[in-house]
């Protein structure tokens, strides 16, 4: 069975733009909610799951793909625009058909979240003949 070697890390890293901040998230455009102009916790979980992510890329065949399934995160400090964030995945192991990672950001002050992140090797037709019987 494919598999990365336990401890594996991957990472992947950002600046912090605004278009990164909890301020631009819109959801039906209404004006009475705001939110701080710092990291959106949504982006911080998204890096983490590129760095689980790039762990299993070798492991793909071409018509695979790796997808989170799960995520259980704290998001600890808030990170303002322009400083850099650094999130790793480090593979634990198996729980079944998932890939368990321990995953962690920084920036430049120090750790900002951690957590847990599985993901799932799947293939790609399958994932988006799926998604096209969900469409309206």
């Amino acid at each position: 069975m494919r598999e990365p070697a336990p401890n594996t890390v991957g990472t992947a890293q950002l600046v912090v733009e605004k278009s990164d901040c909890a301020s631009d998230l819109k959801v039906n455009n209404a004006p009475d909610e705001t939110f701080p102009e710092v990291f959106a916790t949504t982006r911080m979980i998204a890096l983490m799951e590129m760095a689980g992510a790039r762990v299993l890329k070798p492991l793909l065949q071409s018509d695979e793909m790796s997808v989170g399934v799960t995520v259980d995160i704290i998001h600890s400090a808030a990170t303002p625009v322009g400083a850099k964030v650094t999130a790793t995945a480090t593979y634990r192991g198996r729980d079944g058909k998932l890939f368990v990672f321990d995953v962690i950001a920084h920036d430049p002050a120090g750790e900002i979240g951690r957590g847990t992140h599985k993901r799932a090797i799947i293939s790609r037709e399958r994932l988006l003949s799926g998604a096209a019987k969900r469409s309206l």
